[in-house]
């Protein structure tokens, strides 16, 4: 079984498009997190705006609002038209958008190119995981799967870091990050070609799936919302941890690169090895060792009183979030009929950004009643109680299971 699943990943690496699809991966984290360390610089920088303390926090999951709204179009469009186009013409808008922040003369025109980067952003990861389905099933799925979450994590460890470093001489300096999304541009161009399956989709037109989609719309329903509201409590770290950090007197900037640093570090070692994991544990114990692993990390944050704390807490939310974050694609892939990948891709990335969005607006009004610690406590008690309920379902499949004797 090892040295299958040893085959595999070199077959995966070995493939160019598995390789170009990586890469388009590391563009997704950098929409959002990149510009975390940049944030109390930027709220300094824009101060006489009455706004200001909102807006900043904003730019961080600005672009979820245009990805919640647009990205099932998206993926209609990504059924209909094809996949190679849309990836590509979201690679360009990525870098125009995303750069945008170092010329813009105000907080509200910035605020309006990161709703731009968000429509870059759903093309992008659209097509993508239609392209993965297309390209890949089984066990090269969910390898891929991992790697994808893996390249993720590092290529946002990348991206942050140097935007920690080049925020501490301008807050502005950090949307210069976003040109290194075109370096991905001719990779992506030379070896991503539209799959058959897509072609014969999009010439044919619809087929006649709603019996087929009924069969599968509640089971997606349901990994929709769990999508979202997971995606709400991770994203509390990059939109809220920076000001906890200045709260606390750290140099917000550098502790905040260094923390979300090793966050993604954590969770692209786990998930390199997501598919042996799932391979023995199942979906549903994914799910109870990553959210157990989440509330942990919350946990820690609440008694954190050194930057050792905090960089464990980090570790631990990565780690969590990195192993169950591939489930919900793995089981979309699973679950979708192969002509409305392109839709179930666009409505799953969509709860992503829906549960991004809300994150400030639900957690700066837990902070202002209680704290900073009144939000990481409750955070990890609600976590805790989802471990509980996916082990609660790993071990009836088990009793279920057994031989009877």
């Amino acid at each position: 079984m090892e040295s299958i699943s040893r085959t595999t990943e070199m077959a995966v690496w070995r493939d160019g498009r598995a390789v170009a699809l990586l890469l388009a991966a590391t563009l997704t984290v950098m929409a959002n997190a990149t510009i975390s360390p940049a944030l109390p610089g930027l709220q300094q920088l824009f101060a006489n705006d009455p706004h200001s303390a909102l807006l900043t926090r904003l730019l961080v999951t600005a672009p979820s609002l245009s990805i919640a709204l647009l990205a099932p179009l998206v993926g209609v469009a990504v059924d209909r038209i094809g996949r190679r186009v849309l990836l590509l013409a979201g690679i360009i808008l990525f870098v125009i958008a995303g750069s945008a922040g170092l010329y813009l003369p105000d907080l509200p025109t910035i605020f309006m190119s990161r709703i731009v980067l968000g429509i870059a952003v759903a093309l992008i990861m659209t097509a993508q995981t239609a392209l993965v389905g297309d390209y890949f099933a089984d066990e090269a799925r969910n390898t891929l799967m991992g790697l994808q979450i893996s390249a993720r994590n590092f290529g946002g460890l990348t991206f942050i870091l140097l935007a920690g470093l080049v925020a501490a001489v301008s807050p502005r300096w950090a949307f210069g990050v976003y040109g290194l999304a075109l370096l991905v541009l001719p990779i992506a161009w030379m070896v991503i070609v539209e799959p058959r399956r897509a072609l014969s989709v999009r010439q044919s037109g619809p087929t006649s799936g709603f019996e087929e989609q009924r069969k599968w719309r509640l089971s997606f329903l349901g990994l929709v919302i769990l999508q979202s509201l997971t995606n709400a409590f991770f994203f509390i770290i990059p939109t809220q941890l920076p000001f906890f950090l200045d709260f606390q007197g750290y140099n917000s900037a550098a502790m905040t690169g260094m923390t979300l640093s090793v966050l993604m570090f954590s969770g692209g070692s786990v998930a390199l090895v997501y598919a042996r994991v799932q391979r023995v544990m199942g979906y549903a114990g994914v799910y109870a060792a990553g959210y157990a692993a989440m509330a942990s990390g919350f946990l820690v944050l609440v008694i954190s009183g050194t930057p050792l704390l905090t960089l464990a807490g980090a570790a631990l939310i990565g780690a969590g979030y990195a192993a169950i974050s591939p489930t919900f694609v793995a089981l979309t892939l699973a679950l979708a009929p192969s002509n409305h990948r392109g839709l179930a891709g666009g409505v799953l990335t969509a709860s992503v950004f829906t549960g991004q969005f809300i994150s400030p607006l639900l957690s700066t009004p837990v902070i202002m009643s209680t704290s900073y610690e009144g939000l990481f406590l409750c955070t990890a008690v609600l976590l805790a109680s989802m471990a509980v309920i996916a082990l609660g379902a790993t071990l009836l499949r088990a009793r279920q299971m057994r031989p009877l004797i």
